[in-house]
């Protein structure tokens, strides 16, 4: 009785203590930004940095409340948000499908991999300019950008993934007749799930940075825009708000895509419990 009454009071102190641990890895993003926050005061207070390179949180707040108030942040927001959706869609797809038949057919990797990485070795903006003038000044330059930027990462992640795959599992799966579709849906893709949403977790935060650099090579609309035209005005507080407001968007989806990875991955954190 004795020993089962110690074992009991020890798993509960186990679970107190990983409650605990648990709300503290909650409430510490927001300690971060708090503590960030205070050492912005700080500054802004004592006038260490000049207020024209690092204005005080109340100017920023007022721009942020101007900006929202006549709706261009919002406009502006929702225009990089809409670039980044359809660039984050394509360049998964196309980053998935490729890699997928990467993994499968290795010599497509020797074929292949010479033009991707040298493709990607180049950094976004030095090929921006070409982007635009092959897709025009509208949306879809910055569309595309946003796929080129998010498409490594997805293809690396998904090679990588499928490769994962156990061998012996595949014997077996071919062993019971199954098709080609039944060992990708219920296997393959399984399996591979953890190392492609770690992927999609990179993709999403590139996306922002894919979606602006097109706005800031051919500023017309957009938080790149805004950027810009705050910058030529001299308008600090106003670039604080969009980037502020890019981190946002950037935290929002990054967040996004983990929800959906704990709730596609419970299967997998219930077999390891």
């Amino acid at each position: 009785m004795q020993e089962s009454s110690r074992t009991a009071t020890a798993k509960i102190e186990k679970r107190s203590l990983s409650a605990r641990g648990n709300t503290l890895r909650r409430l510490s993003p927001l300690a971060t930004v708090l503590l960030l926050l205070l050492i912005w005061l700080w500054i802004s207070d004592r006038e260490i940095i000049s207020p024209i390179l690092v204005p005080p949180p109340a100017d920023v707040a007022a721009a942020f409340a101007d900006a929202l108030a006549d709706g261009s942040l919002a406009a502006h927001s929702f225009t990089t948000l809409g670039e980044m959706f359809y660039g984050l869609l394509l360049g998964v797809g196309i980053g998935l499908a490729i890699g997928y038949a990467i993994a499968k057919a290795p010599v497509l990797e020797h074929v292949l991999s010479p033009i991707i990485v040298a493709f990607q070795s180049t950094p976004i903006v030095a090929y921006a300019p070409l982007l635009i003038i092959w897709f025009g000044t509208g949306p879809a330059s910055k569309v595309v950008t946003t796929a080129v930027i998010v498409f490594f990462p997805t293809l690396v992640n998904t090679i990588a993934g499928v490769r994962a795959v156990s061998p012996n599992l595949l014997d077996v799966m071919r062993s019971l007749d199954a098709g080609r579709w039944q060992i990708f849906r219920l296997l393959e893709l399984p399996a591979a799930s953890p190392v492609l949403l770690a992927g999609l977790k990179t993709s999403s935060t590139l996306a922002v940075i894919g979606a602006v650099v097109g706005e800031f090579v051919n500023p017309q609309r957009g938080l790149g825009y805004l950027v810009t035209s705050a910058r030529n005005r001299y308008d600090t507080p106003l670039v604080y708000v969009s980037v502020l407001t890019m981190t946002a968007i950037a935290l929002s989806l990054y967040s996004l895509v983990a929800l959906v990875e704990w709730r596609c991955l419970s299967w997998r954190r219930r077999s390891l419990n």
